[in-house]
């Protein structure tokens, strides 16, 4: 039985990381799961009744420590549900708050079960120029928190480095405006691989 593959493709809001997940779910007929989708409606929903605003997220306590660790946790147990079946995931979803923990993953497969799989880590990035811009032109409601402390946004998440263990990890500057369409994407991973930094640190 082949090892199934789970790639997860994470970035800041507005890098583009969602067109790059799509392709490479098309690509190698994976299922697709992404956070926002899965989640959206009942974080709103939750926010609200507890007399939050919905779109202030990373300034909400409640979000950061009630919220968001259900998030990920319904996020990683789809996945390994569909892994179980032999099915390839591709995961999409910043994870922000848990790339500093170099055992995230590991202890992700144990929790969820996960059967033996490999993981590909693409790590999407691009200036803070280029994702003001982004944020700026899509026009969310809920990047206006954002855009409006946009110098301690960018302290924060713009340059986060992911110190996952037991993963193949890879960057991609995704700045080019031409990148953000899918056909301009690259055709596969390996190309991905090229561009980016091993997890030991040197580059590929």
């Amino acid at each position: 039985m082949n090892v199934p593959t789970l790639r997860i493709v994470i970035g800041t809001a507005g890098s583009g990381k969602s067109t790059i997940a799509q392709r490479l779910a098309r690509q190698h007929g994976a299922a697709y799961l992404d956070k926002d989708a899965m989640s959206a409606r009942f974080v709103e929903a939750a926010l609200v009744s507890a007399g939050y605003d919905p779109d202030d997220r990373e300034a909400n306590p409640f979000y950061r420590d009630s919220i968001l660790p259900l998030e990920y946790d319904s996020l990683l147990d789809v996945a390994g549900t569909n892994l179980r079946l032999g099915c390839p995931v591709v995961v999409d979803a910043p994870f922000s708050p848990y790339l500093s923990d170099p055992t995230f993953i590991t202890a992700a497969a144990k929790r969820f079960d996960w059967p033996p799989t490999e993981v590909e880590v693409i790590q999407v990035r691009v200036s803070p120029k280029t994702l003001k811009d982004r944020l700026s032109k899509r026009g969310l409601k809920r990047d206006q928190v954002k855009l409006a402390h946009w110098d301690e946004y960018w302290a924060v998440h713009g340059e986060l480095r992911c110190a996952w263990t037991g993963v193949r990890l890879s960057e991609l500057s995704n700045d080019a405006q031409q990148a953000e369409t899918a056909s301009d994407m690259p055709a596969a991973p390996a190309d991905f691989e090229h561009a980016g930094r091993g997890t030991d640190g040197d580059t590929r």
